[in-house]
């Protein structure tokens, strides 16, 4: 008995433990150039890669200092449930320091690449959603492929350099969830489920930890904010639009974040024009899905992604999100529709 509520004990003090279907192991050497685009990414399939050439966010200025380690030199930024933060450090200082960060939450990075300023974690199981009586408890150490929780989840961590050789860190959340596919239960697939911003804020606060603050100083930090549904669709010109009551600066790190957390493929940036440049597939309800492993490893050309812009424009206090073809032109599609909406969706 003493062992059992001891073992309860620990097990329900943290809400997260995740384990990768891998080992970690030692800190990664920085990769070879991973600017060639995987031919079959897409919107709605895990593990779509992020890329984004000839985007050096780990070159900044050689005599930008080192910060202290504290809370003074770490800013929260706040938008609806989208945090991130706003580190005074180059992005090249932080760079080895995230990377053991995830390792050591359980994770492997499927995506470790300085030059774009982009990590990812693979696939990994949250272990501490598993029912913990003393059967599963003791079995799962001995067997711990005997449970599940039917439910995978990825992280993507993305670096960008400020204007002052500072540093935001962005952490977007994807989640997919096993599901049954008749009634008799005899089969299983797998499917994206919804951003869960409450785990983006515990890795933000972990991550605070990690570069220094303390944990009274971060709750602090991270308190939520009161819910602002500023995120409108709109036509305009006959095209479908998300229009932001934001300016440019933080319209533009909010529509980063979001095209993180939903999956797209960012294939550049161009700030000074306001653009990403990105591929999207549309999903396709009729066909098959295969299983979750198959999704990983497996490669699908029978749909191509298409290549469009997506527009960031700030006119006086509103900023207007658009969708462009991949010549820079006002795409009304039906699938520019969908992306509005996928888009509004997740700043609201």
């Amino acid at each position: 008995m003493t062992l059992a509520l001891g073992a309860c004990s620990v097990l329900q003090s943290e809400k997260i433990d995740y384990k990768s279907a891998g080992t970690v192991g030692p800190a990664l050497d920085v990769p070879p150039d991973l600017s060639q685009l995987s031919r079959d990414s897409k919107y709605v399939v895990p593990g779509a890669a992020v890329t984004a050439s000839n985007y050096k966010v780990g070159q900044v200025a050689a005599a930008a200092p080192t910060a202290a380690t504290s809370l003074g030199d770490i800013r929260v930024e706040r938008a609806g449930t989208q945090r991130w933060l706003v580190v005074n450090r180059p992005a090249d200082k932080l760079w080895v320091p995230v990377r053991d960060f995830w390792q050591q939450n359980g994770f492997l990075l499927t995506e470790d690449n300085p030059g774009l300023g982009i990590m990812e974690t693979d696939w990994a199981e949250n272990r501490a959603k598993l029912p913990q009586d003393i059967i599963r408890s003791t079995l799962g150490k001995v067997f711990e492929s005997l449970y599940s929780t039917g439910e995978r989840d990825k992280y993507r961590t993305r670096l960008e350099r400020t204007a002052t050789g500072g540093t935001e860190i962005y952490i977007s959340h994807r989640g997919m969830v096993e599901v049954y596919t008749s009634q008799a239960k005899d089969q299983t697939i797998w499917q994206p489920r919804p951003t869960d911003p409450e785990l983006e804020v515990e890795f933000l606060r972990r991550l605070m930890l990690k570069l220094g603050a303390n944990d009274e100083q971060v709750k602090t930090a991270l308190e939520p904010e009161a819910a602002k549904a500023n995120a409108r669709i709109a036509t305009v010109n006959n095209q479908p639009v998300v229009q932001l009551d934001d300016g440019f600066d933080r319209a533009w790190r909010r529509v980063g974040l979001t095209l993180d957390r939903t999956g797209f493929t960012v294939e550049d940036r161009d700030r000074s024009k306001g653009t990403y440049f990105v591929r999207y597939v549309a999903p396709n309800a009729t066909k098959t899905q295969p299983g979750f492993f198959t999704k990983l490893f497996s490669k699908d050309s029978t749909s191509p992604p298409l290549q469009y812009r997506i527009a960031v424009v700030t006119e006086g206090t509103t900023t207007t999100v658009s969708v462009l073809n991949a010549a820079g032109v006002p795409e009304v599609s039906d699938n520019a529709k969908k992306i509005v909406q996928i888009i509004a969706d997740d700043l609201k």
